[in-house]
């Protein structure tokens, strides 16, 4: 059920969000093959990222993205000095923005413009990953899944703002 815009708690998730910026691009070409780190891609309107076996038309999940600011609290987690994006196996790593305070919103990054679709939950393949403990590092910091809803480009560096 939509919130009232007028209530309290509408206003405050309605509230500005700071922008943030592209850290980090991997695409994965199928399923369990590393991800395949690049400068740009190229995000398709109701597909996903070119290139990438999560790429479909009409999914959910066509892009992942997690903030650089969750790869260090996970590393903390496991005790690690860092952990390296793809191991978490998302598409984007942004930093300076709340991934999270984007939920059920549009926001443009780079030339392209993303609504944001759902949590990105941690699976199994963290335990392979990091061993014993992993899928629990990962849980709360696992970032968000996006549709595209306007194709573009998307570059490192690239701009990640909220369209309100």
């Amino acid at each position: 059920m939509p919130l009232n815009p007028d209530s309290p708690l509408a206003r405050l998730m309605n509230a500005p969000v700071k922008a943030g910026r592209v850290e980090w691009i991997g695409l994965r070409e199928a399923r369990r093959a590393p991800l395949r780190v690049v400068e740009s891609a190229l995000a398709i309107e109701g597909i996903g990222l070119d290139g990438d076996h999560y790429s479909r038309k009409d999914g959910n999940r066509q892009v992942t993205l997690i903030q650089a600011e969750s790869l260090r609290a996970i590393a903390s987690h496991l005790g690690l000095d860092d952990v390296a994006p793809g191991d978490l196996r998302r598409n984007i790593v942004t930093s300076g923005i709340n991934l999270n305070a984007l939920k059920g919103q549009r926001f443009r990054i780079g030339d392209a413009v993303l609504e944001a679709s759902g949590e990105c939950h941690p699976c199994s393949r963290m335990e392979e990953t990091f061993g014993a403990g992993g899928y629990n590092a990962v849980r709360g910091f696992g970032g968000i899944t996006a549709r595209v809803i306007v194709g573009g480009r998307i570059g490192l560096a690239s701009p990640v703002e909220p369209l309100r």
